[in-house]
């Protein structure tokens, strides 16, 4: 006789760690999306793995019950591909802010992207750097007033992250507002069920330090991509991401690909070289003793 497993609820991915952001940050709103996401995929605790760097976003695998590995600034994305290079059958998600993931850490997004590398990665954006205290972002807007720039920011342009992984082959790229959190968990949730890299650019309001990109803002532009819009389109999904109507951010599934991944590549490669034949390894290193 075989005892039921009782399904996980979203409360049981949440960690005895206290959630330590700034009362009314949009992260928090982000964390109990990933939280339901979870539940809905009934994602085994043991065998799920949370990924960050640093920054106010890059704290939350401490409050998730999973294995977590908080790593350097900029290079969350290295360590998770290296997790699931190590180990295919973890489920990997890697968070982080638009500062970790555009400025320091923007020169590893190319790479894993392109490779199809099989994990999620969710980015927190809240065009400002909120744990230095307010300092200009990748994301934040040309002329933007923060601490370390008074008179405006002297940059032309700023990133486009969905444009940025669209360039370089993102199969799987999405937008939220932490603002909408049924749209976010379901986003997420078919994020991780994506067998690729998949990208969502969640836009998580900061309360404290961007006073323009606020709750409020967005709640008047956001509006959810065309219903006509063909998410197997690279060309729609990018000219979305880059044109989007005056004053409106679209969120939504911009684009959607099936592609072999690089776990998949690697084996056929292995396959190929007759690298998968099971070698007795001690006869190897005999026959090359001295």
């Amino acid at each position: 006789m075989t005892t039921a497993t009782v399904p996980l609820k979203a409360k049981d991915y949440r960690s005895e760690v206290k959630v330590v952001w700034c009362p009314g940050c949009g992260d928090y709103g982000v964390l109990n999306s990933v939280q339901k996401a979870f539940a809905e995929l009934q994602l085994p605790i043991n065998n799920t793995v949370a990924v960050s760097g640093i920054g106010c976003s890059s704290r939350l695998p401490y409050f998730l019950k999973t294995y977590g590995f908080h790593s350097l600034h900029g290079r969350s994305l290295p360590v998770g591909a290296g997790i699931k290079l190590g180990n295919p059958d973890l489920e990997v998600v890697v968070f982080g802010g638009d500062g970790d993931g555009f400025s320091i850490g923007g020169g590893h997004v190319p790479h894993v992207v392109r490779k199809n590398t099989d994990l999620t990665y969710v980015v927190m954006d809240n065009h400002i750097y909120g744990l230095t205290k307010g300092q200009v972002s990748p994301t934040s807007s040309p002329g933007f007033v923060a601490t370390t720039t008074p008179y405006g920011a002297p940059d032309t342009t700023s990133v486009n992250p969905l444009a940025y992984v669209l360039t370089f082959g993102g199969t799987f790229v999405a937008q939220c507002f932490s603002g909408n959190p049924k749209q976010t968990a379901e986003i997420v949730k078919q994020a991780i069920q994506h067998k690729g890299f998949s990208y969502v650019n969640i836009i998580s309001p900061c309360l404290t330090f961007n006073k323009i990109d606020t709750f409020d803002f967005y709640k008047d532009s956001v509006a959810e991509l065309p219903e006509d819009h063909d998410n197997g389109d690279l060309v729609q999904a990018l000219d979305k991401a880059l044109n989007p109507p005056a004053g409106k951010t679209y969120t939504g599934i911009f684009y959607k690909a099936s592609k072999p991944t690089l776990i998949e590549n690697l084996r056929a490669m292995n396959k190929k070289v007759g690298a998968d034949k099971n070698y007795d390894l001690n006869k190897i290193i005999d026959a090359h003793r001295p």
